[in-house]
């Protein structure tokens, strides 16, 4: 097979070893270093298309979207065959970052994936590609930092927006959009059954404008809990009890596959390395199945809004429900 008049062959020892030794740099956190080596390695092997991969993942890893694009487009134009090319992922995933939306449908097209909108009119190719019904994931917000894993819908195969309420420590809120990795790194389980991928976050996409809020809440019963929670969503916000969702993983058991329910009784998760019978972020386990009325809930709402909807809920069933210390933070 001949590409720009120079035969393919198996890579030179010095670009195995220019390469290996980047990768071992990245691992490292060295990228400037790294990037030289790729490079390099590049320019010893200009017709292979892992050259210009390689390139791209480093140029990814840094968040440097042009570089990805071009390095990405040349890795590309030199594979075998086009369909299914993690390289078409990676194209996908840089023109996302840049809005560059005919580039990503043509992306996501080689890879294999169905895009809604494509061969009809103009203006439809120009824009984001909606529709394509990719169903619920989990995103593991800050995945370097203190991660934290919340659900989301996808929006296309390189978007999620975020329907949990993030605990602020992630710097992350209700209604975000964030850009996710393509290869899903864990997995969650439902009660009902299903699996549901879990992709690493790349960067903030669109920021929310809706803060989030932390408030304590005396529910005498679930039911109470529940009717704040469905408050909030018909106001077009949301509620999120954290006393009961939160669950704090070590990396390998976050990046495994988990089940995303409670348990029942006096099990306890063997995974789950919160503390029994504390209500909040640091533990929502308590022994058997007893109800503590004390509840530490975050909220996604315009704070011309949240009082209203938490006195609201409380005029519903003053005799059961109580709140105070609210307090925006994030």
């Amino acid at each position: 097979m001949r590409i720009f008049g120079k035969v393919r062959h198996r890579p030179s020892a010095s670009w195995r070893q220019a390469t290996d030794r980047a990768f071992t740099l990245i691992g490292d956190g060295r990228y400037e270093d790294a990037g030289a080596l790729l490079t390099r390695a590049a320019d010893l092997e200009p017709w292979l298309s892992e050259s210009w991969f390689n390139l791209a993942l480093l140029h990814k890893f840094r968040h440097d979207w042009e570089q990805a694009r071009a390095a990405g487009l040349r890795a590309v134009a030199l594979l075998g065959k086009e369909s299914g090319a993690p390289d078409w992922w990676n194209v996908g995933i840089a023109a996302t970052a840049l809005q560059d939306w005919p580039l990503a449908r043509r992306a996501w097209q080689a890879y294999g994936l169905k895009v809604p909108g494509t061969g009809q009119h103009v203006s439809a190719a120009n824009s984001e590609p909606l529709g394509m019904e990719l169903g619920s994931a989990a995103v593991r917000l800050s995945p370097e930092g203190e991660a934290e894993v919340v659900w989301g819908r996808r929006l296309d195969p390189a978007r999620m927006e975020v329907l949990s309420i993030p605990l602020p420590s992630s710097g992350r809120r209700w209604g975000e959009v964030v850009l996710h990795d393509g290869v899903p790194n864990g997995e969650r389980i439902t009660a009902a059954g299903p699996s549901y991928p879990v992709f690493d976050e790349i960067e903030l996409w669109a920021p929310s404008p809706v803060p989030t809020w932390v408030v304590l809440l005396e529910a005498s019963t679930e039911a109470d809990r529940d009717a704040l929670e469905r408050l909030a969503s018909d106001a077009g916000f949301a509620a999120e009890d954290w006393s009961s969702s939160v669950r704090l993983l070590c990396r390998a058991c976050s990046e495994s596959r988990m089940e995303s329910d409670e348990g029942d009784g006096e099990h306890l998760d063997p995974h789950d390395h919160s503390e029994p019978g504390h209500p909040g972020p640091l533990g929502h386990r308590t022994s058997g199945e007893l109800w503590v009325p004390e509840r530490e809930c975050g909220i996604a709402a315009p704070a011309g809004l949240v009082r209203g909807l938490l006195d609201g809920w409380v005029a519903d069933s003053p005799d059961s429900r109580e709140w105070r210390d609210l307090e925006e933070v994030c």
